[in-house]
């Protein structure tokens, strides 16, 4: 018995070690290949924190948060994700014949980007917010509200409405176009290059090329 704890914590030891000696290689700038139209690096810091850029049309978006080295393989994590994307500001019953939805954000630029879908008893009501960030319907009792931005697709926040209230007003959070990153998986192949996955990206065989 003492003979195989001995063996066992040898190779553990050895194994500490190697991959130890690999994460060494491993810091630097790599840059994602052949997706189109689509630019993206991560920054591998020697202090185990990482740096994401992403860029598609016109939104540029980055995330931040901790690299390792397991088992020859790469594990990218980045904070938890917040639960909302959106805050409610006001919700009133308001003396017109609309249910209003409104986004405001101090740059109104980007409030014809956000769309939303309003639940209701007859059905789900669809609509972009026009330049002022609003979108209205015929009055009717709401049920919930679920809100998206378009130049982050993937990110969209649900509100139940258990009131008979037909104004509804939101805020942006300021995280809302960061990256979140979840136990996305790198490996480490021939000629310092990773393949693996892209956390705003379908599939696990894309190729990052390390610069020099």
């Amino acid at each position: 018995m003492q003979l195989k704890l001995y063996v066992l914590s040898l190779f553990m030891i050895s194994s500490q070690i190697a991959d130890a000696q690999s994460s060494d290689s491993i810091p630097g700038e790599y840059h994602l290949q052949g997706v189109m139209e689509t630019a993206s690096a991560i920054l591998l810091k020697p202090d185990s924190t990482f740096e994401l850029y992403f860029s598609y049309g016109a939104m540029d978006r980055n995330g931040h948060g901790k690299w390792q080295f397991q088992n020859g393989k790469i594990v990218l994590n980045s904070r938890p994700k917040p639960e909302r994307d959106f805050a409610l500001v006001a919700s009133k019953t308001a003396s017109d014949d609309f249910t209003t939805v409104k986004i405001v954000d101090s740059n109104a630029q980007v409030l014809p980007f956000f769309e939303t879908l309003i639940k209701t008893a007859g059905g789900e009501k669809y609509g972009k917010m026009n330049q002022e960030g609003v979108f209205q319907i015929p009055k009717t009792k709401t049920t919930g509200i679920d809100l998206f931005f378009t130049l982050a697709p993937e990110r969209y926040t649900s509100f139940p409405v258990q009131s008979d209230d037909n104004y509804f007003e939101f805020r942006i959070e300021p995280w809302i176009i960061e990256i979140f990153v979840e136990n996305v998986i790198l490996k480490p192949g021939e000629n310092g290059a990773l393949t693996g996955e892209h956390p705003l990206l379908k599939g696990d065989a894309f190729s990052y090329e390390k610069m020099k």
